[in-house]
Parts: C-alpha cells; structure tokens; sequence
C-alpha cells in the first residue's frame, strides 16, 4: 500500500471509531437517576410520560435525569431510553406512580429542545436554542429569554389561557394564538391543546 493511500485509510478508520465513541444506546429500568454525556449545541428530542415535568438547562455537557415527590421511591418500573449519536439525540421516559412523582431533566444549556408530554404540569427553563414543546393537557411554562432571539415564532392553546409574556400578547378562552417573525436565529413553537400557556423572559 502507498503511503498516501495508508494515510487516507488511517484517517477514515480514525473518523469512524470517533463517530462511533460519540454514539449511545443505553436503557435503563428501575435506577434512582440517570446520566449520560450529550454536547452542547446538539438536538434533544424528549418523549416524557405525564406528570410534573422540570427541564433545566445547565452549564455541564450531559444530559441528567433524577425524582422528586413523595412517591419518588418506588421506582421499579420506570424506564429510561437514550439513544444519540453525535450532536442528536432522543430520550424516552416511561413508567412510574402516576402521582406525587416529580421528573427532573437536565440538559446542556445550549441546546435545540423538541419535547412532548401528554399531559401535567410541565416547566422548561434556562435553555438557550430552538424550541418545540407540546403539551396535550395541563400547564406549560416556557421560559424563552427576548424575543429578539427568535426568528419564527408560534404559540397557541386550543381551550384555556395564552400569555406570550416577553411577546406582550395575552388571550383567553378557544382557539388562541399568536405568531410573529423576527431576526433572531432561533425557532420557537410551543402548543397546549387543553390548558394553560406561559411565556417568561
């Protein structure tokens, strides 16, 4: 083999064993928390099980999952799925008493968050990027900094009360909205089908 093509072929061996280091699929069934690395600046989507929902952002490169509440001992049958690779990821969290239980999600604070929840109370702070969050039935609170971030943005509620917050609109009743363009580099859509809609700055 010639040099330059035993260069070329050590630097794509050495580019996917990288990629492959920065790959993960784990699951995990009755821990008290969860811990893996994820980077900053990547694409989270979340897939939460009803109930009272926090999700942080932090300073630490990881994604960090613990339980509040008074049920949040019985543990047994909660179920925690992570599966990323390079700069995207998807996290899946099921199971679990269906009151007095409290999840606590951390992620880097840089970060293009997509969650779902089907329904409880549901709050997102501290994270700096794209974000769409859907909530079927409940409260959401989203914490989204100035608008001036935010290129698109969407918010609505099919039955309760929008308050856009740092956006100055604020609607109640069915059937509510509100959307505008900016300049800002970030998207932001953020949906409640039966309840409540927040925006703080």
């Amino acid at each position: 083999m010639r040099p330059r093509t035993a260069f070329l072929t050590l630097c794509l061996l050495a580019t996917t064993f990288a990629f492959a280091g920065n790959s993960t699929d784990v699951t995990e069934v009755g821990k008290d928390s969860f811990e893996a690395d994820f980077p900053s600046g990547g694409h989270l989507h979340l897939h939460i099980r009803s109930g009272d929902i926090s999700v942080r952002g932090s300073d630490q490169n990881k994604i960090r999952i613990r339980y509040d509440g008074k049920n949040s001992d019985q543990l047994k049958d909660v179920k925690v799925s992570l599966k990323a690779s390079g700069d995207s990821g998807e996290l899946h969290v099921s199971g679990g008493p269906h009151n007095d239980f409290r999840i606590i999600i951390e992620v880097p604070k840089n970060s293009d968050l997509w969650l779902r929840v089907p329904a409880g109370d549901v709050e997102v702070a501290d994270v700096v990027g794209s974000k769409d969050v859907e909530l079927y039935a409940g409260d959401l609170t989203l914490q989204v900094g100035s608008p001036s971030d935010y290129g698109h943005m969407d918010a609505s509620v099919r039955a309760g009360d929008l308050d856009t917050g740092p956006f100055g609109v604020t609607k109640d009743g069915l059937f509510r909205s509100y959307e505008t363009q900016g300049s800002g580099k970030y998207r932001l859509h953020a949906h409640v089908t039966a309840g409540d809609l927040t925006l703080k700055e």
